[in-house]
Parts: C-alpha cells; structure tokens; sequence
C-alpha cells in the first residue's frame, strides 16, 4: 500500500539530492556515488517524518511550557527526548553563525528601511512646500486680479 503525502509536505528532491551527494561526498571524496532514485525517495521520506517527530516533541514542549510559540531551546530539548542529542552542540553552532550572518543584513536593511523614510518624508514635505508656495502665489495673483477689477468699476463708474 503505497501512502500518499500532499505537495505541500514533500521536500524539494533537488535540495535532498544535494544534500546528500554533498555528504557522501564528504564520506567518500575519492568516488562519485551516484544515488538511485528510490534511494532518493527513501531519503526524502525519512527526513519528513523526522521532521513531524521532532516538531510533535517540540510542540509537546512548548505546550507544557504553556506557550504557544516554538523556538530554538524547544527543538533543542525535543533532540535531546528523542534522543538525537548528538545535534544539540552541532546545531547551536550553525544556529549562533546564522544569527551572526543574518545580524548584519538586519542592521542594514534597518538604516535602509529608516533612509527610505527619511527620503520619504522629505519628498513630501517639498511637495508640500511647493503646493504651499504655489497655492500663496495664486492667491496673491487672485488679490491682483481683485484689486484691478475693483480699479476698472472704479474708473468705469466715474
């Protein structure tokens, strides 16, 4: 009986086919092992329901916890209760280095985001600015055009 798993729950076969090329690789740098499609599968499969386990122990964590927001120590204790805790050290490690990375690009895009308002808010002040003195120069002109016609009844009626 083949189980049937929706779109949306299946991992990308290219990442899965490079993720484990990379490894075996990394095993063996002398061969190049290729890897059989059902293999492949069997890889994909795995790891999917690796997946839903750990996120099952984590969520049971974070409920105890009366949360209902996962995060990183929530996955790291679900490692450690499915006895996987091999990965905690590895994978606080790659966990710090991405923050690390991902610290500078928010920073940026931080001071980014701020100049863009700035900018903003300076265009829309000339703008302002411009209709403002636009809108005193008509009215200036309009108390001319008053001021003359008042002149031509006025030396019209005399």
């Amino acid at each position: 009986m083949e189980k049937v798993v929706s779109e949306a729950e299946e991992l990308p076969k290219a990442i899965v086919r490079r993720v484990v090329k990379d490894k075996l690789s990394d095993c063996s740098p002398d061969y190049d092992i290729n890897v059989h499609k059902d293999a492949l599968l069997a890889f994909s499969e795995s790891a999917r329901i690796f997946i839903h386990y750990l996120s099952a122990t984590a969520n049971d964590i974070c409920k105890e916890s009366k949360r209902q927001t996962m995060n990183a120590e929530d996955i790291f204790k679900a490692l450690e209760e499915i006895e996987f805790s091999e990965f905690v050290k590895p994978l606080k490690a790659s966990l710090a280095e991405f923050r690390m990375k991902n610290a500078g690009k928010k920073g940026e895009a931080a001071k980014e985001k701020e100049m863009k308002k700035k900018r903003k808010a300076e265009d829309s002040s000339v703008k302002s600015g411009t209709k403002t003195k636009q809108k005193k120069e008509d009215n200036d002109n309009e108390e001319e055009d008053d001021e003359n016609e008042d002149e031509e009844d006025n030396n019209g009626s005399e």
